[in-house]
């Protein structure tokens, strides 16, 4: 038989592992799961000495397959991490880049207002800063190209794409794309309409745009964008035209909550089913509100300030799409309009906003679990509304 030990926890090089047959692919499973988790590739020797009497080749022919695979897998890592010429023909998805849930991903503000604006002057910002929520830090980054406030912000594959919005003088169709790992702006293919104040979501794979302004009146109509062909096309309009309206993925659909058409702001909610390309109601939020933020975190979606047309707001509510009901939920500490809201790390941040009198740099986290909101690490470079996107950190 074969003599059970526990390997050491580190993983050295040289470490001798002793196995029984039958503990084989357990214990085998536990030390590849060890080397992921360390995140560093290493040079693993599997030595198994047989002791004693009595192990036949027929018991052995299993686990010494299971060591052979182990052995291809750490083969084909090599590979990959040593020949970076040969990664697109070993592309699987072992090797695909994938999203670590489980932890905070970073949190970018990208334009807006500059810091002596008031609610409706200013000049309009290319700044942008990122927010690490283990740090509880914000440290400034590459500005974009053209400044942009009232900006949609969108997070596909590692990129943060900077969409539309007002330089101070136009509305905008351009569109910009930031890379953290270089640092760095690029241009992307042009909306096929100028907007600000749009609602921006990603939902499988592609960027959509709903509603905003485009300078004379606000907007019913939807574009979506494909990363790939780096192209816009149109989609099925809202029913309502919505500016300032807070938009997000939830149950893989997108949902269009409350904003104004000029004349009116709204407490309606309609979402888009991507699979019939058509839009529905769903029950009213219990507050009209506009340039609130809207996301969703685990079975529900939140929404929280705005502003309804006479008071800034800082109530928060909840939907449960079991019931069709919109529920009360704890009230920020500040009260926020142009909020932008975004969930990482199982938390709510409210970024940013406009409390009625002054434009905000702080920052509110949501917690599930206690019920409450409490204030992080104001923004360093912005004031007021922000556009906001979370990029997850990656896992190989």
């Amino acid at each position: 038989m074969l003599e059970a030990a526990g390997p050491d926890p580190e993983l050295d090089p040289e470490d001798l592992v002793h196995f029984s047959v039958g503990d084989l692919p357990s214990r085998g499973y536990g030390v590849m799961g060890e080397i992921r988790r360390q995140g560093k590739l290493c040079d693993v020797t599997l030595k198994v000495f047989l002791l004693g009497q009595g192990a036949g080749l027929d018991d052995l022919r299993g686990p010494f397959q299971l060591l052979f695979c182990f052995r291809d897998l750490v083969d084909e890592a090599k590979d990959y991490h040593l020949m970076p010429e040969r990664r697109r023909p070993l592309l699987a998805f072992k090797t695909r880049p994938r999203c670590c849930t489980s932890i905070a991903g970073l949190i970018y503000a990208v334009g807006g207002l500059n810091s002596a604006a008031n609610f409706y002057a200013g000049d309009s910002l290319n700044v942008v800063e990122v927010f690490d929520p283990v740090a509880n830090h914000w440290e400034k980054c590459q500005p974009m190209t053209t400044a942009r406030s009232r900006v949609g912000v969108a997070v596909v594959n590692g990129l943060l794409y900077a969409i539309g919005g007002y330089d101070g003088q136009w509305r905008l169709s351009t569109v910009e794309v930031y890379n953290p790992e270089t640092d760095s702006w690029s241009r992307a293919g042009s909306m096929n309409s100028k907007r600000s104040a749009m609602g921006t979501v990603v939902l499988d794979g592609q960027i959509y745009v709903c509603g905003g302004y485009d300078g004379t009146s606000s907007l019913n109509s939807v574009e979506a964008y494909s990363p790939e062909t780096d192209k816009w096309t149109s989609v099925t309009p809202m029913s309502s035209n919505r500016s300032a309206a807070g938009v997000t993925v939830f149950e893989g659909r997108i949902f269009v909550s409350g904003g104004h058409d000029g004349l009116q702001i709204f407490n309606s909610v309609e979402y888009y089913n991507p699979h019939t390309a058509s839009w529905h109601s769903v029950a009213s939020m219990s507050n009209k509100r506009c340039r609130h933020g809207a996301a969703s975190l685990g079975s529900k979606l939140f929404v929280c300030g705005g502003y309804d047309g006479s008071a800034f707001l800082s109530v928060a509510e909840v939907y449960n799409s079991a019931s069709d009901q919109w529920y009360l939920l704890v009230p920020m500490n500040t009260r926020r309009s142009r909020v932008s809201l975004v969930t990482t790390g199982g938390r709510l941040y409210a970024v940013g906003g406009y409390d009625g009198q002054s434009n905000l740099s702080s920052v509110e986290m949501y917690d599930p679990e206690s019920n409450r909101w409490t204030f992080v690490a104001p923004m360093v470079c912005h004031e007021g509304g922000v556009g906001v996107g979370c990029v997850p950190l990656m896992a190989i």
